[in-house]
């Protein structure tokens, strides 16, 4: 067992993974879980870790791990498109959680990607702070990952490394097919914990084909590995940019809730110009998480009767046992616009060919401004913020952690449809239609999609 060469068991039976409600099987998918053993080391700074981005590190001490990964992968070879996506799993909720894979999967599944999910970090294994219970994989099964084990999360970075090494160079051992590309993915805490990989160890690791942060916040992970969720320090995290000598392309994809902050400094305070290599989204109208999160992602398998879709999006106050005093985020655009970002990085990899470029979303004081219908201007724009039928936010409300990160959502009343679309539903149903279109040649939603938002938004209309 050396750093170099960790040992892969295959472990039998059903992976503890939140992948959804429905049967990959039935999707022409196999997911495999695997333990992966071996010796990991930490990073040690070399100078300031300033807001610039440019970090330099140093291989420090090791110690010996024990994590798991699920590889999902078409079930015919001949389906493979030949990128496999690694996710750096999220655990802010105290669970291994796929949240990439959550918002993303139907393009994943649709268009032959091969996904691995990797257990980074130790919290998802072993238990620690977060923002929900201990859903560790030691307190859901322990028969199966009793022997588990993640020395702290300064390892994790070697961890993802040598996870991502594995797929390149053990493909085989995974039961993969040999991958053309290789892109890391993760969102939030991960994003965090993935802009410092790409700020220090990536010019080392060099592992990776490109990266896609999701809905980052300002600042990044220590390279201690200490925990986002640890009591904080006098003087609040700093706002960090990536590094301008990005070597590979690096997207990053960011909902309103991300750019503004709030339980973290907000991302407008890291803007940085788009490069050849960097490109950000900002996406008005969006929260961190919303309906599509916790009630549409899991029936969403592509083949889920339209009226179900619409019931999981219909408007909620409730948040996980919670009653707030508003209606979270409900907007469909995230998941669609994050899927048509997986779909540009692969293009952009392959090709040389970069994603479209976007302005940012419009700012005043750190705050979104808004049209006459409430909703933030600039960005990159989606029928839902330019033909509206509700206000939909980024901006929460402090009940929770989980009601800020949810953000919030207002359905208009019947004077302010019949306001703005005076011709009634055929006008909005054009109107929409056009800025639905327009939004497809920009890039920023996949034609695939299209018959599937437009559904939605005839069924949308109040009568």
């Amino acid at each position: 067992m050396t750093a170099d060469r960790p040992v892969v068991t295959h472990a039998p039976g059903k992976p503890k993974l939140l992948l959804g409600a429905y049967d990959l099987a039935e999707l022409g998918y196999t997911d495999d879980e695997f333990f992966v053993s071996g010796s990991a080391t930490a990073y040690a700074p070399v100078g300031d870790q300033g807001p610039d981005g440019h970090w330099r590190a140093t291989p420090s001490i090791t110690a010996d791990y024990t994590v798991r990964i699920v590889v999902l992968k078409p079930a015919d070879a001949a389906s493979f498109n030949g990128t496999v996506v690694v996710e750096w799993l999220n655990v802010s909720g105290g669970i291994d959680a796929p949240a990439v894979w959550m918002m993303a999967h139907r393009e994943l599944l649709r268009s032959g990607y091969a996904y691995v999910a990797v257990s980074a970090q130790q919290v998802g294994i072993e238990g620690g702070a977060s923002l929900g219970m201990d859903m560790s994989l030691k307190k859901q099964d322990p028969e199966r990952y009793w022997h588990l084990n993640h020395p702290e999360d300064a390892y994790s970075f070697d961890i993802f490394t040598q996870a991502g090494r594995l797929v390149r160079d053990e493909f085989s051992t995974l039961g993969l097919q040999k991958p053309e590309r290789v892109v890391a993915v993760g969102e939030s805490q991960s994003a965090m914990f993935l802009t410092t990989y790409v700020n220090a160890v990536d010019s080392l690791a060099q592992v990776y084909d490109g990266f896609l942060i999701h809905s980052r916040f300002g600042p990044a992970a220590s390279l201690d590995g200490k925990s986002i969720f640890a009591p904080p320090e006098e003087a609040a995290p700093q706002a960090v940019r990536f590094r301008t000598d990005l070597r590979v392309p690096l997207f990053t994809v960011l909902t309103e809730t991300d750019v503004i902050g709030g339980l973290r400094p907000g991302y407008h305070l890291a803007r940085q110009p788009d490069t050849e290599m960097l490109r950000a989204w900002e996406v008005p109208g969006t929260a961190h998480a919303d309906n599509y999160t916790i009630r549409v992602s899991y029936i969403d398998d592509g083949r889920a009767p339209l009226a179900d879709l619409v019931a999981a999006y219909a408007p909620t106050d409730k948040l996980m046992g919670q009653q707030l005093p508003h209606f979270i985020n409900f907007a469909p655009q995230h998941h669609y616009v994050l899927q048509a970002a997986i779909s540009a990085l692969d293009n952009w990899i392959r090709t040389g060919v970069g994603p479209a470029v976007a302005p940012p979303i419009d700012l005043r004081d750190g705050r979104p401004l808004l049209d006459d219908n409430g909703l933030a201007g600039g960005g990159v724009r989606t029928p839902w913020v330019d033909v509206p039928l509700a206000r939909t936010s980024g901006v929460g409300s402090g009940e929770t952690p989980l009601s800020h990160l949810f953000g919030s959502g207002e359905p208009f009343d019947a004077a302010t449809v019949a306001r703005l679309y005076p011709d009634g539903e055929s006008e909005y149903a054009d109107r929409f239609a056009a800025a639905l279109d327009s939004a497809i040649r920009s890039g920023f939603l996949l034609a695939a999609d299209r018959e599937e938002i437009l559904a939605l938004a005839a069924a949308a209309y109040p009568r």
